[in-house]
C-alpha cells in the first residue's frame, strides 16, 4: 500500500514521523509532505493541487491536521467509492484517527483501526455496518478480490441487514467459513427467497433476486491467437465478442495468454494494456503439456509446433483450470476461455 501523509505544523510533523516509522515497519510505503512556512522543505503547491495529484497515484492519503483542510482539499476529486483512495484525518497530537473517505472499498476503515493502534489513538469510524457489526458486502468483495456490479443493490443489501430483514446469498463457486448473520443461502430456482440478495458470479445474466448485487471474481483467462500484425481494434472486438457469447463479465478476466512467438504482437499488448490485465505467453513445450482435450488444427501446429494455442494457453493461465469456452476463430483471431478453481471465503 502506498500512503502519503501531509502535515501542517511542527507538532503534526512529529506525529507524522512517528506514524511513518510504524507504517514502514509494517511494510507500507509511506512518505511525509509538509505544508507550512514554519517547516523546512514545505511543498510549494496548494494542498488542493497536492491532493489531486495523490488521488491519482496513492492507495491512501492521511491528513495530520483539521478535518476542514482535508475536506476542502479532496472535494474536487471525490468520484466513486470504487476508485477513490482511502482518506484519513489525524489530529496533530495523534489522539484521534478518523476514517473520512472510502471506508470499505478503499480500505479507510481498516487502515484507521490499524493507525489508531499504532499511535495509541481513538479510531473514529462512522459507517453503519461497522457500528452495528453487520456484514458489509463491499468489504466482503474487496477481501475476496472481487468487483461489484450494481452499487444501488449493494446499498439495499446494507439497509436490509441493518433493518433485520433477510438477504439472499447465491454463489456459482464453493464457499468456506460460516455464512454471516442475516444472509440466507439461496439457489437460482428457489421459490421462496428474499427479494434482495448477493450473487457471486461471472455471468451478467445471473440475477437470482429481484434486486441483485453481483460480486465478480477475477478468475477467467482469455487465451488468444492471431495472424501476424493483426489490427488492434479487430483483436479487441473479437475479445469482447468472445466474452459476450459466453455471457462472461470483462471484469472477471484476470489474464490474457498466448504463445511466446506472439509476445511482441502489438494488438495483444494493447488489449492487455486497455483491459489492465497481464499478458502472459508460454513456450511451445509448455503448451504441449497443458492438460485437457483441445480443438486440433494442423495449420496452427505447422506454424507454432502445437495444435492449439488459445485453448492451451487459457488452461495454463488458469492454473490448469477448465475450459468454459472452446476455440472460436474469426477475422484472423482465435479466442478461448478457461476458469481457475476458486472459492469464496467467509471469516
Amino acid at each position: 500500500m502506498r500512503i502519503s501523509i501531509i502535515c501542517f505544523s511542527l507538532t503534526g510533523y512529529m506525529t507524522a514521523e512517528d506514524l511513518q516509522k510504524d507504517l514502514q515497519g509494517k511494510g507500507y510505503t509511506a512518505e511525509i509532505y509538509k505544508k507550512s512556512k514554519y517547516l523546512d522543505d514545505s511543498i510549494a503547491e496548494s494542498t488542493g493541487i497536492w491532493a489531486g495529484r495523490h488521488f491519482e497515484t496513492d492507495d491512501a492519503i492521511i491528513f495530520v491536521g483539521a478535518c476542514g483542510i482535508a475536506v476542502r482539499s479532496i472535494a474536487p476529486y471525490v468520484a466513486s467509492k470504487k476508485s477513490d483512495p482511502a482518506v484519513l484525518v489525524i489530529d496533530e497530537c495523534g489522539k484521534f484517527v478518523i476514517s473520512l473517505l472510502s471506508g470499505h472499498l478503499g480500505g479507510a476503515n481498516e487502515l484507521t483501526l490499524e493507525v489508531a493502534e499504532l499511535l495509541g489513538a481513538v479510531p473514529v469510524v462512522t459507517t453503519a455496518t461497522d457500528l452495528h457489526h453487520r456484514f458489509a458486502v463491499d468489504v466482503f468483495a474487496k477481501k475476496n478480490c472481487c468487483g461489484i456490479q450494481n452499487m444501488k443493490a449493494a446499498k439495499e443489501v446494507s439497509a436490509a441487514l441493518l433493518a433485520g430483514e433477510p438477504v439472499g446469498f447465491y454463489s456459482e463457486f464453493p464457499w468456506t467459513g460460516k455464512l454471516p448473520e442475516g444472509l440466507e443461502e439461496s439457489s437460482e430456482d428457489t421459490q421462496d427467497k428474499p427479494e434482495i440478495g448477493i450473487a457471486v458470479t461471472i455471468h451478467p445474466t445471473c440475477k437470482p433476486f429481484t434486486s441483485t448485487v453481483q460480486i465478480i471474481p477475477r478468475v477467467v483467462t482469455l487465451g488468444m491467437g492471431c495472424r501476424r500484425n493483426k489490427e488492434a481494434d479487430v483483436i479487441e472486438k473479437e475479445a469482447s465478442v468472445c466474452l459476450a457469447d459466453a455471457d462472461i463479465y470483462s471484469q472477471a478476466v484476470e489474464k490474457l495468454t498466448s504463445i511466446s512467438i506472439k509476445k511482441d504482437e502489438v494488438g495483444l499488448q494493447k488489449l492487455a494494456e486497455d483491459w489492465k490485465i497481464p499478458f502472459i505467453t508460454f513456450e511451445e513445450e509448455e503448451l504441449s503439456h497443458a492438460e485437457g482435450e483441445f480443438t486440433p488444427s494442423e495449420f496452427v501446429k505447422k506454424i507454432t509446433g502445437v495444435n492449439n494455442v488459445c485453448e492451451r494457453s487459457a488452461v495454463l493461465g488458469a492454473e490448469q483450470g477448465r475450459l468454459i469456452k472452446n476455440k472460436t476463430g474469426r477475422n484472423g483471431v482465435t479466442t478461448a476461455l478457461a476458469l481457475r478453481n476458486w472459492e469464496v471465503h467467509f471469516e
